[in-house]
């Protein structure tokens, strides 16, 4: 099998008919096969699947609504393909580009390659401008210069796509997790629609949700491997930042001074107990991510290849 395309739906069953002719014929000359995830859908969507499916369709109806990131996450540990790429149910990304992305991914031996949505179709004010804003801010903060993190239309190397590791809503930082594992990625423009049928599951509402997983994306790029240089270093500025301040305030009690009651003592006290608890949560953190590893027996490092062995 060569090409695995995994699709996640909820409530899509205006769409599934007219997609699935199109990843048809699109791939009519690649070996693949069609995994949909039913996110929990409460229309007919599992129905048309079964309805319209191909003999190289595939679906995993989850139980409930457990949202994107798990639905791709169950696609790709089903995926046989020696290349997964993530497709949109909504018939915004066109199946066309796939074998454009298979080319440009054998010509660089790209271990990924991203789509950017040309000449998006979406609305500007609530989609199109908070998606250039979070792109911005995604890159800025992560130093991962892919132009469209918003796009779900990617290609990857399997063995890439297995270990990225997709929890909660992280789905959108899916160049990050790649990145963070080493992968060689690349990205080219791809077409973008309007919806066919059905109602966007996406809104300004998830602005502060994309925030938090940014916070938690910096922290895992930076810190992953290394909890304490983040919680030790903050810890001890504060611990010796509160001694200084508990030791002027003896001073200014030997002196004769009233002390009781002064901003000062408080707020030294305050950073010298916060200091120990961060350097506490440090060790805590370290010890966590040494048993991550060690009970799975996983390593801090990947070999893409050995020479010579």
């Amino acid at each position: 099998m060569l090409l695995s395309v995994v699709v996640p739906v909820k409530n899509e069953q205006g769409n599934i008919e007219p997609l699935i002719a199109r990843i048809a014929e699109a791939l009519a000359r690649v070996e693949h096969e069609l995994i949909f995830v039913d996110d929990g859908s409460s229309d007919c969507t599992v129905a048309e699947i079964e309805r319209f499916a191909t003999p190289a369709t595939r679906a995993l109806v989850l139980s409930r609504n457990y949202g994107q990131t798990t639905a791709m996450a169950a696609g790709i540990d089903a995926a046989h393909g020696e290349l997964i790429v993530m497709l949109d149910g909504d018939m915004q990304n066109d199946p066309h580009d796939i074998p454009l992305m298979m080319e440009r991914m054998r010509e660089g031996d790209w271990d990924v390659v991203a789509g950017i949505r040309a000449r998006r179709k979406d609305g500007f004010l609530l989609r199109r401008m908070p998606s250039k804003l979070a792109n911005w801010l995604i890159r800025r903060a992560t130093n991962v210069h892919i132009s469209d993190y918003g796009c779900t239309l990617k290609l990857f190397k399997s063995e890439v796509a297995k270990n990225l590791g997709l929890y909660g809503e992280l789905h959108r930082y899916i160049p990050v997790l790649a990145t963070m594992h080493g992968a060689r990625m690349t990205e080219m423009q791809v077409r973008h629609h309007a919806r066919h049928a059905g109602v966007s599951k996406y809104g300004i509402g998830r602005t502060l949700r994309v925030a938090s997983d940014l916070m938690l994306m910096v922290f895992l790029r930076k810190y992953g491997q290394r909890p304490m240089h983040l919680f030790g270093t903050l810890g001890m500025v504060s611990f010796f930042a509160g001694c200084s301040l508990n030791a002027y305030m003896l001073f200014e009690k030997l002196m004769g001074a009233s002390i009781a009651g002064r901003p000062l003592l408080f707020l030294g006290l305050l950073l010298t107990v916060a200091g120990i608890q961060l350097i506490s949560t440090g060790f805590i953190a370290d010890l966590i991510m040494r048993t991550y590893y060690e009970s799975q027996n996983k390593k801090p490092y990947q070999i893409k290849r050995n020479i010579g062995v």
